[in-house]
């Protein structure tokens, strides 16, 4: 048998027994004693070679920042994803025996949509009550008599199976509408496999990637638009428990991943309103429950769907995984009512069993339901209402075992008045885990309740195939249900290639596609050729909008944090500045909010300003360096799934360290290790800048990026040059050299001028060079080449953005060095005010044009 099977969870105490009998390869399963074969192959001490590995893996866990949204009491919102080091494995002719019956299945609930949504002949004929459809709220009536493509219903489902301590495969429940794993399940595969890759290929494991690419060529295939299909996958946003995981898919499909916002519908079609105009889209992966679709024919609260989205769909315009309306078969009582339609769809028995269920809507159930409320599990038959809807009776499943006598007395009650809300499902306790229990005096084996998440997945039209693995879920405590919401951990599950002597697959079934030959183990071979189909990357208005702020707190973080390390080492050191230095920072750091109007002027209490300065830098403030950081980090998230896995790490690290360190320091009442915590974070910035510049295709959404960056950054320059002459503070030693340092440019100064500390070699290095890049003729410049590129997909008619710039390095040098006979610099100032108000006058612009849609259908573009 490919699981532990254990009466009971057992703890194995001796760390000096990590091994006991009963996990011995001697007792297990082959695929087991392959697998302890191989872990023992690593040294006589498989006990420390396991604990490395699970250290190992929560490293990595916390590297990646795997997360699963949840709302704890503790007001945390995310949970770092947990994953147990040993996988479920599960031998060849288990893995046969479940793929026949989850293959059936699917085409008893493919079939039965067919006739609900058409005939109704099950109905008319009774074999399933009215109330379980058109009852439910999750029956659509607005997509009665609509056929979807090719007559598939399902392309993505979901079982939740257990084995009983019997040794029998067991159904607990089934996900149609939005079912979630698939992203968690490559990510457990992606750590485990990483930690235990010697294991992995002494075992045959089957592999992942191939149903993955079958599912979106199925996909393409169902769509309207055929191959060139336009594919999203549509998420309620980062807010939803599993956002990680629907990045992390689309990101993995390739395919673009969008919420309802960056959805319009025109003319019955939907659009996707991208930086450059609206973009057909032809098929969606939706992520979220149907009633949350189409706030016009649905749930009219529902701020995640897209307007006239049914309409598009039934025009046949839209392609959609899974065909809206499915929901309503994912209610436990459905369950108890499958066998029968089997029969008389198929003309077939089940081959894999459900939990036995009684619906109790009908009196003769309910007497038997009654009679098992000492140990069954209680669940109810409609999920929770919701604005429109009927009221049902809604709870969390409960496990009647662990109630009181007059708890149970209650439930039997509220069995007796609202019985169609009810659905009772027998307790069957399941079989165990092996898992890995890691403890600082050595590791050793335990073992936990398991339930398993497998995938059916369209293969083509009328076509459905298993994916060879799946997603465990390993609840936490004798009360505890599979939900990961209400803890647990999660486990690979390891579909174990055949040997030799294994007995070969039955042949496939009609419309299904069973065990794939050895060729389909190998990976997909290259296509010879030289043709090339090459697509432009969509970007939608909204991720077009968060890399362009992304840009500009990347600049701002790092702006801000040498301005303030500047401003601490003149405070701190040794000589006393001079007047007008004292008044520029005095004048730049209230400009930049860093320090509050409020507060004293620096020349008169330095201390204190420091003080107010290091206060100000922690998150809490809202122009403080911690709050950049947080909406820097805000930004990255929106676009998590177009970053690389370093650029991530980089700025979730740096938001994180810089607010600890800070908390620290300000705990402690302790200002001196402010300078070592902003060079640190510099540092970080250096690594998120390198990140944007050598890690991402240059695209439109990296020109977005740019451009925030550059815009931010000649806003910035323009101002502190400008104050900087103001205060006169050009004009003494050290305002010169820290005017120099604040525009990261003392190196290039003293290897150009060396010595030569006059106003035209500053002005000519910060204002008017083109090789510096924090030289305002460089960014300029930088800015308009951007913007010339962009201006290519502008409508016509739309004016040049780039004749918004000035021209710096165009600038008479000798007028901007002229002061008039009481020292202003007008003719600068009025260059470095000009740029300041270009600088804002683009990024409205681009807000306009890039992140807000006026256009009507007519200006839908193709990508």
């Amino acid at each position: 048998m490919s699981l532990h099977l254990a009466p009971r969870p057992v703890n194995h105490p001796l760390p000096s027994d990590p091994f006991p009998p009963r996990f011995d390869p001697g007792d297990g399963s082959p695929a087991w004693q392959r697998f302890w074969a191989q872990a023992r192959a690593h040294g006589p001490d498989a006990a420390r070679y396991l604990d490395q590995r699970w250290l190992d893996l929560q490293r990595q866990l916390q590297d990646d920042e795997v997360t699963y949204n949840v709302y704890a009491g503790d007001g945390q919102l995310q949970r770092q994803w947990d994953v147990e080091l040993l996988p479920v494995l599960i031998e060849p002719q288990d893995w046969q025996m479940l793929e026949r019956g989850i293959l059936q299945r699917v085409r008893v609930l493919n079939a039965m949509l067919a006739d609900l949504y058409g005939e109704r002949k099950l109905l008319r004929s009774g074999l399933l009550p009215p109330a379980l459809v058109q009852g439910h709220p999750d029956f659509l009536p607005c997509m009665d008599g609509v056929r979807p493509p090719h007559g598939t219903h399902l392309h993505l489902c979901a079982f939740d199976l257990i084995r009983t301590e019997t040794g029998a495969w067991c159904l607990l429940s089934q996900r149609l509408q939005a079912p979630s794993g698939m992203g968690y399940l490559l990510e457990n595969r992606h750590a485990v496999l990483h930690q235990l890759p010697q294991e992995f290929e002494a075992l045959r494991v089957r592999r992942l990637a191939g149903s993955y690419r079958a599912l979106v060529d199925s996909l393409r295939a169902h769509s309207p638009a055929g191959a060139d299909s336009h594919i999203a996958l549509l998420t309620p946003g980062q807010y939803n428990e599993t956002y990680f995981e629907h990045a992390y898919l689309a990101r993995y499909l390739g395919i673009t991943l969008v919420e309802g916002a960056d959805l319009t519908v025109r003319d019955q079609r939907l659009f996707l309103k991208t930086m450059h105009g609206l973009s057909p889209v032809h098929a969606v992966i939706k992520r979220m429950d149907d009633q949350y679709l189409d706030p016009l024919e649905l749930r009219p609260d529902s701020q995640l769907g897209v307007p006239g989205l049914m309409q598009a769909l039934r025009a046949g315009n839209v392609l959609m995984a899974n065909w809206p309306g499915a929901g309503f078969m994912e209610s436990s009582a459905i369950l108890a009512f499958l066998p029968a339609l089997a029969r008389h769809l198929l003309g077939e028995d089940l081959e894999l069993p459900a939990a036995p269920t009684w619906w109790c809507g009908e009196a003769a159930v309910r007497d038997q339901a009654l009679a098992m409320l000492d140990d069954c599990v209680i669940k109810p038959t409609y999920p929770a209402p919701y604005p429109g809807a009927a009221a049902r009776a809604h709870f969390d499943p409960v496990l009647t075992r662990w109630l009181s006598p007059a708890e149970r007395a209650d439930w039997a009650q509220r069995l007796a008045v609202h019985s169609d809300d009810l659905t009772v499902q027998a307790h069957l306790p399941a079989a165990h885990q092996a898992v890995w229990q890691w403890q600082p005096d050595g590791g050793r084996l335990t073992d936990r309740p398991v339930v398993l998440r497998l995938f059916a997945l369209s293969n083509g039209p009328g076509q459905w195939q298993v994916l060879p693995g799946g997603m465990a879920r390993l609840p936490v405590g004798p009360h505890a249900l599979s939900s990961i919401r209400l803890g647990g951990t999660s486990a690979d599950v390891w579909v174990v290639g055949a040997t030799a002597s294994d007995p070969q697959p039955a042949a496939s079934q009609p419309g299904v596609r069973m065990t794939p030959t050895a060729a389909d183990l190998l990976p997909r071979a290259v296509t010879p050729g030289l043709d090339v189909a090459r697509r432009v990357r969509v970007v939608t208005s909204r991720a077009a909008e968060n890399l362009f702020w992304l840009g500009r707190y990347t600049e701002r973080v790092e702006n801000q944090a040498r301005l303030a390390q500047l401003s601490l080492d003149a405070l701190h050191g040794e000589e006393q500045p001079s007047v007008p230095f004292f008044a520029w920072i005095d004048l730049l750091c209230r400009k930049m909010g860093m320090v509050p109007d409020e507060a004293e002027p620096l020349v008169f209490t330095p201390a204190e300003f420091a003080q107010t300065l290091v206060r100000n830098l922690a998150p809490g403030s809202a122009h403080s360096v911690g709050h950049a950081l947080q909406a820097l980090r805000a930004a990255a998230a929106q676009v998590r799934h177009r970053m690389a896995l370093d650029h991530w790490r980089a700025i979730s690290q740096a938001e994180r360290e810089f607010a600890q360190a800070m908390h620290s320091l300000l705990q402690a009442g302790s200002h001196e290790g402010v300078t070592r915590v902003l060079t640190a974070l510099r540092e970080r910035i250096s690594a998120i800048v390198g990140a944007q510049m050598d890690h991402m295709t240059r695209d439109d959404g990296w020109r977005m990026l740019t451009l925030g960056r550059y815009v931010e950054r000649l806003d910035f320059y323009s101002q502190a040059l400008s104050q900087a002459f103001y205060a006169n503070a050009v004009h003494d030693f050290e305002g010169y050299e820290a005017v120099l340092a604040l525009f990261d440019s003392t190196i290039s100064f003293h290897a150009l001028y060396q010595q030569s500390q006059n106003l035209a070699s500053l002005l000519d290095l910060l204002v008017q060079s083109r090789e510096n890049p924090r030289s305002l003729g460089c960014v300029t410049q930088a800015l308009a080449d951007v913007l010339a590129t962009l201006q290519r997909h502008a409508p016509d008619g739309a004016p040049d953005l780039s004749q918004l710039l000035p021209a710096p390095a165009d600038a008479p040098l000798a007028l901007l060095c002229a002061a008039d006979d009481v020292g202003n610099f007008h003719h600068l100032q009025t260059l470095l005010d000009a740029c300041s108000h270009a600088a804002n006058q683009v990024s409205d612009q681009i807000s306009l044009r890039h992140f807000t849609h006026y256009h009507e259908a007519r200006h839908a573009v193709w990508s």
